[in-house]
């Protein structure tokens, strides 16, 4: 429905003014932020869809896949990611979302399954400005002795949680955490693309059961 075919009481605005914000429901208060809907759907109903399509929250949603939703674009979805970070900042909540600002950190959070895999696994942390955790996703998973990558595969996720950089990680099935030739020309390839995308890759640790590895630590992300 249309905001102008309900009835004045019933107009998301009105209600607020006579009854208080907290009488509006989740759509109705999403609804005063959009202002308006586009062609064939009101402002409410995008609401409800934008709602509906991410449970997990609109905070979480990222600015990327917010303006891609039919009839919000880069505005809508600027004023969305805006409203919800504001309200972040304001809750007096603590912000769960670990931060991995060192190599130690992000060596505490790899899987021990990756660790001790028998396969090279090759696993990446999309991180937001804050270096707080948005995604992590296992990228791929190789053979005995090689993980093949490939620069498409890491960034994907990144530019689709919105992350402003990232770090990537894989173990060494033989315990053995040095980089071979292969590691290095890997790490060259996703930091041109980092570069080309805006998404720096802050660093690549290598990890097995005795330890890890960094890149950054040891100067090989230049």
């Amino acid at each position: 429905m249309l905001i102008h075919d309900m009835h004045p009481v019933e107009r998301p605005r009105e209600k607020l003014e006579r009854l208080g914000p907290e009488a509006l429901s989740e759509a109705e208060l999403l609804a005063l932020i959009l202002r308006t809907g586009y062609a064939g759907r009101g402002v409410t109903e995008l609401a409800e869809e934008l709602l509906t399509a991410f449970p997990e929250g609109l905070g979480r949603a990222g600015f990327q896949s917010l303006k891609r939703f039919k009839g919000m674009g880069e505005s809508r979805a600027a004023a969305v990611a805006a409203c919800w970070e504001l309200a972040r900042r304001h809750s007096g909540a603590p912000d769960a979302r670990p931060v991995l600002d060192s190599a130690q950190r992000v060596a505490q959070h790899i899987p021990a399954a990756v660790r001790s895999g028998r396969k090279e696994h090759f696993v990446a942390f999309y991180l937001n400005a804050r270096s707080q955790l948005l995604h992590f996703e296992t990228v791929s998973i190789g053979t005995l002795s090689a993980s093949l990558v490939h620069p498409r595969e890491v960034f994907g996720p990144a530019i689709s949680s919105s992350a402003a950089a990232l770090v990537v990680a894989h173990n060494h099935p033989s315990g053995d955490c040095t980089p071979s030739a292969e590691d290095k020309d890997a790490t060259r390839r996703l930091i041109r693309s980092g570069e080309l995308l805006g998404i720096p890759l802050l660093d690549h640790l290598i990890v097995a059961d005795s330890g890890f590895f960094s890149f950054r630590e040891h100067g090989l992300l230049a």
